[in-house]
């Protein structure tokens, strides 16, 4: 069977990289807190006494101005029960929708919002007066669904809510853009449900991916916002009250399509196995079919030899604070590796819309990193003079490097840990690192200080097997490091650790019966040697 390094060298049809699912929050930066209401009630509408008796027609204006669109352009309107799923409703009429472009469905849902709720408070009992306090509190209120069919985007849907602040949200796909601007440029390809199994030209392909940026997803919003029933007016607009868009959720995907379905059985087949040991990813997922007949194998048959089989979906999960890491076998022909980004916060930049460039090249480079590292985990040779730099001390940089010698438990814990996934994302801190291998030497975190882990982290990055990221405390794993890491850790735990019993005349029983026997015939075969050499062997 072929390795991971082999199948993607020597077995992938395909590559591209692009933004996937992108999910933007549209929010009025002049109306988020209760003094500007205030504001937009007194200033704005002039009205004398900013109530919420005023919310209720600007909301009621909205829904009458969305039926009354639907009715003239023969828009069907549908109502969402909870726990239906949208998108599935969506399809079907997507499916009957001839034109080029407009709108497919407007759907009608009951779904939690943050608006403006109010209390009474009485003002000065000789004036009589009646004055209203404003919160930002969690409500149900009416969203409607607009189910788009747009001429640069495709498919796509925007979501708006009918109370003050109106929130709206954006739902695109980078990859549905890409395939209207391959058809506009008369470039053939062929789809794989949301990506591409083949293209007449891959490196145009990969342009096009790569020219998605914000000022796509500002012209969608601004040519949708003057198309569609919207919550405000243009004499509200040109007043400064104008949505602002913010990134949400972002999913950049690396595609790499199998010349043959066969290779991606292989390669999750090998993954799931090289990780059982080494607790890389965060969890390994297989999911079996929900429904079974007489074809269905049986499981206790169909999953007992094969870690894989027909019908069961594998998946690679990597978490890292609100963000992940997803790779799966996508329609038995394709693996896609997902980096989700549900908040911008979580790499050290804001959720402007402005980032998303930068956004897609951080996730893009941990798409990267992480093949990278399961192709090292099936190509880490090391050359004896590598060995040497690791197992002696040295001076690196005019500074002292100590020896990370084979066999000692704190160096191995330490090139264990760094075998796991979890720093991919975005490094590793010293509380981060520092549990890990506390737990590989069996030791409290009380009794492995951060002090010690200090000094282990400075041998690692004065031996080059990671690097301090700039201008921060966090660490990186280098290529030459995780060579490294994985080499001794699979030596040791695959080889070193498992057969040791049969160099020793003690517990037979406990390792493979070939094996032993195999060092028995040798042993034998060297006493004899010995024998007719007149030689005699002490032990």
């Amino acid at each position: 069977m072929p390795n991971i390094h082999e199948i993607i060298r020597d077995h992938v049809s395909l590559s591209t990289t692009c933004i996937d699912r992108l999910y933007v929050n549209g929010y009025l930066p002049t109306l988020q807190t209760p003094g500007q209401l205030v504001r937009f009630l007194q200033g704005h509408l002039r009205q004398p006494i900013p109530s919420p008796a005023l919310l209720r027609p600007l909301h009621d204006r909205l829904v009458v101005g969305v039926e009354d669109f639907a009715r003239r352009h023969r828009i069907p309107v549908v109502p969402f029960e909870r726990g239906q799923r949208k998108d599935d409703i969506a399809n079907t009429y997507r499916a009957r929708f001839k034109g080029r472009e407009g709108v497919v469905l407007i759907g009608v849902a009951q779904e939690r919002a943050w608006s403006f709720k109010s209390s009474k408070r009485r003002g000065d009992r000789n004036r009589n007066m009646v004055f209203f306090d404003f919160s930002r509190q969690p409500v149900y209120v009416k969203h409607y669904y607009f189910y788009l069919q747009d001429p640069e985007w495709g498919p796509a849907f925007v979501k708006i809510g009918t109370y003050l602040p109106y929130p709206v949200k954006l739902c695109l796909n980078g990859h549905e853009w890409v395939k209207q601007q391959l058809r506009r440029n008369r470039i053939g390809f062929e789809s794989l449900d949301n990506g591409f199994i083949s293209c007449g030209r891959p490196q145009r392909l990969q342009e096009i991916c790569d020219r998605l940026g914000p000022d796509d997803v500002q012209g969608f919003f601004d040519r949708w916002s003057l198309r569609l029933p919207w919550p405000l007016t243009p004499r509200d607009r040109r007043a400064g009250f104008e949505h602002r868009l913010s990134l949400w959720q972002m999913e950049v995907s690396l595609t790499h399509v199998f010349d043959a379905p066969l290779q991606g059985r292989h390669f999750f087949e090998e993954v799931i196995r090289e990780n059982l040991d080494l607790g890389r990813p965060s969890r390994v997922s297989l999911l079996f079919p929900t429904r079974y007949n007489r074809r269905t194998p049986p499981p206790y048959f169909g999953y007992r030899t094969r870690v894989i089989t027909d019908g069961v979906n594998p998946s690679l999960h990597i978490e890292y604070k609100r963000s992940h890491v997803k790779q799966y076998f996508k329609e038995n022909r394709a693996l896609r590796t997902e980096t989700t980004i549900n908040n911008p916060l979580d790499f050290g930049t804001t959720k402007a819309l402005k980032n998303l460039s930068y956004l897609r090249t951080l996730a893009a480079g941990v798409n990267r990193r992480l093949l990278e590292a399961e192709r090292l985990s099936h190509n880490c040779t090391l050359s004896q003079k590598a060995l040497d730099r690791l197992q002696r001390p040295t001076l690196e940089d005019g500074q002292r490097a100590p020896a990370l010698r084979f066999g000692d438990p704190r160096a191995m814990a330490l090139l264990h840990a760094l075998c796991t996934f979890d720093h991919i994302q975005h490094g590793f801190r010293n509380h981060h690192l520092r549990s890990h291998v506390a737990a590989l030497l069996d030791l409290s975190l009380d009794e492995y200080t951060p002090g010690r882990m200090t000094y282990d982290l400075r041998r690692l990055r004065r031996k080059g097997l990671i690097a301090r990221l700039p201008d921060s405390n966090r660490y990186t794993i280098t290529t030459y490091g995780l060579r490294i890491a994985l080499f001794c850790s699979k030596l040791y735990l695959r080889i070193l650790r498992p057969a040791w019993p049969a160099l020793l005349d003690q517990a037979p029983d406990a390792i493979p019966r070939p094996l032993r026997t195999a060092f028995l015939k040798l042993d034998n075969e060297i006493h004899k040697i010995c024998h007719d050499a007149r030689l005699r062997l002490v032990s």
